[in-house]
């Protein structure tokens, strides 16, 4: 069986201007092959005509080589027939990448981006960095459409993170570094080495923070961002100042795949491609003539002898301290439910019970958020949300997804970014 490497990291890298080092390299075990055969099934199985189209997900399918042929083409089809005005910035440049990995041309769309991006400015010096995600996506959108006329955008989006002060989120991060390696590699000839510089000096900033992020067991950041995480420094052309076992890194997040912590769609389609050996900055170089693919047999596992699921009790506390934004009020409740109920079960006993914990939700590409709670709303132009914490650790899966244990202490809290 074919073992995935991912690309270029048993080369030598010379940057301009920087010491030659070796990338760590890693692989998926043949052995463990039905785990990422698994996900990927997983993940293409959500892609129904009545969910909302994701464009991750189509690029995930396109990199690693789709099985679903019907759902390749009901995804493609979605996001050739969605208007631009409707997305936002982000969504816009997914959905171009996304239908270039299917060899779709993505016509207008991509003019309607450039000319959001010519007039982009951060709402304010203090603006919060994860603003910047969205941003990333269409650096590296119009970078692999044409480097040329996107140099001026990119450089000005390489300036503003520079001298940015805001903290650092590990998925802006890793995006920041796709689209500035992409502008980097793609420099026009006769361009002005400024540029170089100015790419090269933001980037090396950018994979710092990455790079000290990595944990002892390979993790980078948490296991949700560790996919974007290990694209950006399979790629980056610019030394990271902590050393990177990528192996470490794989074999952790094949342990987390095996104890089921991959089942969020979305989550796959950001691990999915790291896992097959690719990035997204392989998206211009997908095949897309008919391949012979076939979907693998999956192992089988036992069917669990059916049992009765005690109640457990969680502790559910509502929290808003935030002056100027509504009542203030801190109210806490023990909430039974079957054990193994995911949190939105929590949540809607709750509701059911006492009309202050009433909340309402938003989808999105992650799945379900609480986006209110007791009549207060998140805003983004306030930069207030809905966080939830186990403890005083927040959540790294959705309340669709997360399942508390008995007597967990679980916080809903108004917080600002």
């Amino acid at each position: 069986m074919t073992r995935f490497t991912l690309p270029l990291l048993n080369l030598l890298w010379a940057a301009a201007g920087t010491s030659t080092w070796t990338r760590s390299s890693c692989s998926v075990p043949p052995a463990q092959q039905p785990l990422v055969h698994g996900i990927q099934v997983l993940m293409e199985n959500s892609v129904t005509s009545s969910a909302h189209p994701n464009p991750s997900i189509l690029i995930a399918m396109n990199l690693a080589g789709a099985y679903d042929m019907e759902a390749q083409k009901l995804l493609t089809d979605k996001l050739m027939a969605s208007d631009s005005a409707d997305l936002t910035i982000g969504q816009l440049a997914l959905t171009i990448m996304a239908l270039n990995s299917s060899c779709q041309d993505p016509g207008n769309k991509v003019s309607v981006l450039q000319r959001q991006m010519e007039s982009w400015p951060p709402s304010s010096p203090s603006v919060p960095a994860s603003t910047f995600y969205g941003p990333s996506l269409a650096v590296l959108a119009l970078c692999q459409e044409n480097p040329t006329r996107t140099l001026p955008i990119a450089a000005r989006f390489a300036k503003i993170l520079k001298f940015g002060s805001s903290p650092f989120y590990m998925d802006t991060g890793a995006m920041a570094t796709l689209a500035l390696t992409c502008m980097y590699n793609k420099i026009p000839g006769g361009s002005d080495e400024g540029y170089k510089i100015l790419f090269g000096e933001v980037l090396q900033e950018v994979v710092k923070n990455v790079s000290m992020r990595i944990k002892e067991n390979g993790i980078i950041g948490d296991i949700y961002s560790t996919g974007l995480a290990m694209q950006a420094l399979s790629v980056t052309p610019k030394q990271p100042n902590k050393e990177w076992n990528c192996q470490k890194t794989m074999d952790t997040i094949l342990q987390e795949i095996e104890q089921g912590k991959f089942h969020n769609p979305m989550s796959i389609a950001q691990i999915l491609p790291s896992l097959k050996g690719k990035t997204y900055l392989d998206v211009p170089h997908v095949s897309c003539s008919p391949g012979v693919e076939v979907q693998p047999t999956l192992p089988t596992q036992p069917s669990p002898v059916p049992t009765t699921a005690s109640n457990i009790t969680i502790i559910y506390t509502i929290n808003n301290q935030l002056r100027g934004v509504g009542l203030l009020f801190n109210e806490t409740m023990d909430v039974s439910v079957k054990g193994g109920s995911v949190l939105l079960v929590v949540l809607e006993e709750a509701q059911s019970r006492n009309p202050m914990f009433k909340f309402e939700t938003t989808m999105t590409s992650w799945g379900l958020v609480v986006s209110s709670i007791n009549d207060i709303t998140e805003n983004l132009h306030e930069r207030t949300y809905w966080q939830f914490l186990s403890g005083k650790t927040p959540l790294s899966e959705g309340v669709a997804h997360y399942k508390p244990s008995d007597r967990e202490h679980i916080t809903a809290n108004f917080t600002q970014y």
